[in-house]
């Protein structure tokens, strides 16, 4: 008998019948950027140290800290210095920072602690104005008081008195209109307008914060109330232009030099919502934020973590106060000057910005938010230069280690902020696919079924099962997941979850 007579009635095996479908070399999605961790060691010491110790208590990404950091300082000294840079070169000190971080994350409790000084500022600038602002209310209520008896007596005069009691009425009326009333002091704000923000710069002498945890600010600047953006405040507020504004029925407004900082924690999808302002790439809003999008803590959080020790607490309360007090009644900005090994570093990174943003460079993706980049670095240069300097910081110029620095600082920025930009533009599966594979290959699952899977992830990621689809679809075109044939079914009720295999890599150690 042959060899081939003992195989007759024997059907050929497939060996994937037996090794079950072989996987091939899965495609990458795009790659993640590493991004880095705010560098706290940057800070002046009495600011790193609150922003650490902030960070432990709460359990939150040290990078909102941080950037809130940056920002209560800018709130403290913003309109009041300016850094010369070079030239005519001059960077005002006020700063746009923008955190994005999930719900959960406690950026309120870290706004209240990293706030509190300059509110209790605010308090005592309120309590010290109080004997000017009444003597001025009363001095303007008496003036118009004479202003209307004069007019009075005009009116009644006789033919022969009248043309001077009317010139001595238009005096005082001239006097009185010219008198004002200070506004109470206000160093922070939150929910406010475009209309209401041009109207507290002018009240402020110029300045004015916008500190808060929601992403409101956005809505409205979108024209949440107006039906139409309204962008121009903000994008003048930030870089120091004037404004001038006449409305209707109102007195005109004018700003020589406004101030305005922002710092704000948001959820990560309002990031695509500001891209999506009209206007707001191509006016240069997005351009002027300091962006940041720390890994959250949440699921690995401690839950007796070390809390803030008081020494810490009252030393960043003492040297924020005192920056906000020293700098609150001043009028001309206190200009700050490099020395020349700092305008040395300076110039070096300048070099570095200006080889990265042409055609094919590492910054062109970004050009327009890489092209005030080394402005930033300036502004945060004088914000470090004055933390540093409590005493004499008017008088002596801005250090080569305080413009280090901030160019360390900028590079961090710089990392966040084209993972920043290119989250707007990515497309939403390929987000949702790396959450889901992530977490695929952190649980070593070798295979899962779409329901139980859902109830693991993210409610946050995603709101409805149906948000896996395009996830999954994505895995599957890659090869990191393959769906098993779903069994016949028998009976009725709801169909069997959708089961899926993963890919080998996924599950070795």
């Amino acid at each position: 008998m042959s060899v081939s007579d003992l195989w007759e009635g024997f059907d050929a095996l497939d060996p994937e019948t037996i090794t079950g479908p072989v996987w091939d070399e899965p495609v990458p999605l795009s790659a993640r950027r590493e991004l880095p961790i705010f560098p706290v060691h940057a800070l002046p010491g009495w600011l790193g140290d609150m922003v650490a110790a902030v960070a432990e208590e709460t359990q939150t990404p040290v990078d909102l800290a941080g950037c809130l950091g940056l920002a209560v300082l800018a709130t403290a000294a913003g309109g009041r210095a300016t850094v010369c840079v070079r030239g005519n070169w001059r960077e005002p000190v006020n700063l746009f920072t923008a955190v994005a971080l999930d719900p959960g994350n406690r950026k309120s409790a870290n706004f209240a602690l990293m706030t509190r000084p300059l509110l209790a500022v605010e308090k005592t600038l309120v309590e010290l104005s109080g004997p000017v602002r009444a003597e001025a209310e009363t001095t303007a209520r008496l003036a118009k008081a004479a202003a209307d008896k004069a007019a009075a007596k005009a009116v009644n005069a006789e033919p022969g008195m009248r043309d001077q009691l009317t010139a001595e009425a238009v005096s005082l009326a001239q006097t009185a209109d010219e008198l004002t009333v200070p506004a109470k002091p206000q160093l922070v704000a939150d929910d406010v307008t475009p209309e209401n923000l041009t109207t507290l710069l002018a009240e402020q002498g110029g300045r004015i914060s916008v500190m808060s945890a929601e992403g409101d600010i956005f809505d409205i600047i979108a024209g949440r109330y107006s039906g139409k953006p309204n962008l121009g405040v903000f994008l003048k507020g930030h870089a120091g232009d004037m404004v001038r504004v006449n409305r209707q029925g109102r007195d005109a407004q004018h700003i020589e030099a406004p101030a305005v900082t922002m710092g704000l924690a948001i959820q990560p999808e309002v990031l695509d919502s500001i891209g999506r302002v009209d206007g707001a790439d191509g006016r240069g809003l997005l351009a002027r934020f300091l962006y940041s999008k720390p890994v959250s803590l949440v699921g690995r959080r401690s839950l007796t973590p070390a809390l803030i020790p008081e020494q810490v607490s009252d030393t960043y309360t003492r040297q924020l106060a005192g920056l906000a007090m020293a700098l609150a009644d001043w009028t001309d900005p206190a200009v700050l000057i490099l020395s020349s090994e700092a305008d040395a570093v300076m110039l070096a990174y300048q070099r570095v910005t200006e080889s990265r943003i042409g055609k094919g460079g590492s910054l062109a993706p970004i050009v327009k938010w890489a092209s005030k980049r080394d402005g930033a670095v300036a502004s945060i240069a004088g914000l470090l230069h004055l933390a540093t300097h409590p005493d004499n910081r008017w008088t002596l110029p801005i250090e080569a280690a305080t413009v280090a620095a901030a160019t360390e600082l900028g590079d961090y920025f710089t990392a966040h902020a084209l993972e920043v930009f290119d989250a707007m533009g990515a497309d939403p599966a390929q987000e949702a696919a790396h959450t889901v594979l992530s977490h695929l290959r952190e649980n070593q699952t070798p295979e899962f079924t779409k329901r139980p899977l859902f109830r693991d992830l993210p409610r946050g990621d995603f709101p409805a099962m149906a948000d896996l689809d395009p996830a999954l679809s994505l895995l599957e075109e890659h090869g990191w997941i393959r769906q098993q044939p779903q069994p016949a079914r028998t009976g009725r009720g709801r169909p069997p979850s959708p089961r899926y295999q993963t890919h080998p890599s996924l599950t070795r150690g």
